[in-house]
């Protein structure tokens, strides 16, 4: 079977010091096969994603009888996946199907197309650097009525994305770039899917 799904998702972050964590919406294209073994089957996927989302969080929410300051992260990331699922049917009478899958999910970001925007953090030249590979674990339910499927998933990010973040500092009339940002990131997605099997 291959489904080529139209998805939107609803990323958030973890972050060490968070206030809130507004969710947007995403999109991927994906492609996928199953291998069945009676009721069971393994679902190799290969997906193009584009998460987006914000992090706002206070700044100041370690120092008492100060008013909030908020900073913003930005994000756009562009991501190449390939979860590998394992599935059970426990309904398996044409035209209708119910199955529960799970597996892991390995993860390469494009940097090349990834774009970050940092508001108030009181630095300039805030640059991070992701993570090449991420892996994390998925779990949902697919149902299908005749070759028409669709796909509720959750996605818990098992790594932090985010590997270093740096910033320019300004020493007596010198510039230099300092470390010391630093933001826990593990993607968790919830996702719907609505495609065609062929």
């Amino acid at each position: 079977e291959m489904v080529m799904p139209y998805h939107l998702h609803m990323p958030s972050y973890f972050l060490e010091t968070f206030t809130e964590y507004p969710y947007k919406v995403g999109y991927f294209a994906a492609m996928f096969f199953r291998v069945h073994m009676k009721r069971h089957f393994i679902q190799p996927e290969i997906m193009y994603n584009i998460y987006k989302g914000e992090i706002a969080f206070n700044k100041n929410q370690n120092k008492e009888n100060t008013l909030p300051e908020l900073a913003k992260l930005n994000s756009t990331i562009h991501s190449l996946e390939l979860p590998i699922l394992y599935g059970y049917s426990f309904v398996k009478s044409r035209p209708y199907g119910m199955a529960l899958f799970i597996g892991p999910k390995l993860e390469y970001v494009w940097k090349h197309k990834t774009s970050e925007e940092f508001e108030g953090f009181g630095y300039s030249g805030i640059k991070e650097e992701l993570h090449p590979i991420n892996i994390s674990s998925v779990i949902g339910l697919g149902v299908n009525i005749a070759n028409i499927f669709f796909d509720f998933r959750y996605e818990i990010g098992l790594t932090n994305i985010s590997k270093s973040i740096i910033y320019e500092k300004d020493t007596d009339g010198i510039m230099s770039q300092e470390k010391g940002i630093f933001i826990n990131r593990h993607r968790n997605v919830l996702s719907f899917s609505l495609g065609v099997i062929f």
